[in-house]
């Protein structure tokens, strides 16, 4: 057994204040077997080997949403102008670039995220360029495999080509999830969203919905009007099939019945209160970019509409397209900066427990808790503090120290099983 003794001890299960003076025992496998005060627990586990921590202990971090296929693009798009201008900008840059075959800036990107202290990410891929590199860190996550195309025929050949792609990987990694996920409900053929999500349904997977994202949206479901609407003009791209339905992008998703429990709805920055109180009713997975959101729009989702709507979000980065590092406590501080009226415990739970229950990985990660194998992270402390959630959310990567990754399933395991 070893035990970390720590200045102060945050487990990240919601509604838990922060442990002054407090341990963790973990078995051999990284498995917490108790939390709490340190004096109680040296008492309790003599024979564990006791550090003395000078910092903050917390659980790894949960990345809820990243496309790390897009890692070479970071600094080559526009920022601030809105999504037109930025999707032009990260699109013709693509077409020169293809990010996906830079294996070197994946690969930088998941040393970022290890750095940070990471643990689990739900990972959103085209092509699947990220799979072999993410199965070989100490990771565990969710892959979703995007899949677009306006026109019937166009997505059921992209879902098509995603399913080969799929089966040419042989030797899936056991760390990782998998699923096909629908882009939008603006950018694939209504039937293939309704089709898509039905099969994960089917299968008891998870996916994941890029949602209300952004002003455009709600204008291109309208009326097939707006900057989404100019962009497709400009690449040329056919929208003779596309009828508008004159909804907003959530009453559309409900209508096609593609909310429920197994959905990520990400990002929900364009939103109305009325909408996110139906997200909360069909049960959706919430997952919030903010920094994404304030890089390519300059505005940030409706935090305290969000919680008010009985919402608890994850926290995910985005891309390197639209953020400048893959820190998601980044996000939260961020959030924190904007909306100052919401617990910081809450904030700092989004970077770990809720974004494990968005992702379906409460069981493994998330939380110090028995049972679970959620990685250890030191914040180290130069002094006292009396508030560890504010030093926690104003420390980046480079004050950290990880002290224990999550388990990984064994031989014969999947990442459905209990660690």
């Amino acid at each position: 057994m070893r035990a970390y003794e720590a200045s102060w001890l945050i487990t990240g299960a919601p509604g838990e204040a922060p442990i002054a003076d407090g341990a963790v025992v973990l078995d051999e496998a990284g498995r917490v077997l108790a939390v709490g005060p340190a004096a109680s627990l040296r008492a309790s586990h003599p024979s564990a080997q006791w550090t003395r921590e000078r910092a903050i202990l917390t659980p790894g971090l949960v990345n809820a949403h990243v496309h790390l296929e897009l890692s070479a693009l970071r600094g080559e798009t526009r920022s601030g102008g809105g999504f037109g201008p930025w999707v032009a900008s990260m699109m013709a840059r693509r077409d020169v670039v293809q990010p996906e075959q830079d294996l070197d800036a994946i690969d930088a990107g998941i040393s970022e995220l290890l750095r940070a202290g990471t643990v689990a990410v739900g990972e959103v891929t085209n092509t699947l360029a990220s799979v072999e590199l993410l199965g070989s860190a100490p990771l565990l996550g969710r892959v979703f495999h995007e899949v677009f195309g306006l026109g019937y025929e166009a997505a059921s050949a992209m879902v098509g080509r995603a399913s080969e792609a799929r089966a040419r990987v042989t030797h899936w990694p056991a760390s990782l999830g998998y699923a096909l996920a629908p882009h939008t409900v603006y950018s694939l053929h209504p039937e293939v969203v309704r089709e898509t999500v039905a099969t994960v349904r089917a299968e008891g997977g998870r996916t994941s919905l890029h949602l209300a994202e952004h002003a455009a949206e709600r204008a291109f479901l309208r009326d097939g009007t707006g900057p989404f609407a100019d962009f497709l003009t400009a690449r040329g791209a056919p929208t003779a099939g596309f009828v508008p339905p004159g909804l907003s992008p959530i009453a559309y998703a409900e209508q096609l019945g593609v909310l429920g429990p197994e959905v990520l709805a990400i990002h929900l920055c364009a939103t109305e209160r009325e909408e996110l109180r139906r997200v909360k009713a069909l049960g959706a997975q919430a997952v919030l970019c903010p920094r994404s959101n304030l890089f390519i729009e300059l505005k940030l989702p409706p935090l305290y509409d969000i919680l008010g709507a009985g919402l608890t979000p994850g926290l995910g980065t985005d891309s390197l397209a639209s953020n400048t590092t893959l820190d998601v406590l980044a996000e939260a501080s961020a959030l924190r900066d904007r909306f100052p009226q919401v617990d910081p415990g809450l904030l700092f739970s989004m970077a770990t427990w809720h974004g494990a229950v968005a992702l379906g990985l409460q069981h493994r990660v998330g939380a110090l808790a028995p049972g679970l194998t959620p990685g250890l992270v030191a914040f180290d402390l130069a002094q006292p503090v009396s508030d560890p959630y504010a030093h926690v959310l104003r420390s980046p990567p480079p004050a950290r120290r990880v002290l224990a990754r999550p388990l990984r399933p064994q031989s014969g395991q999947t990442l459905e099983d209990s660690p």
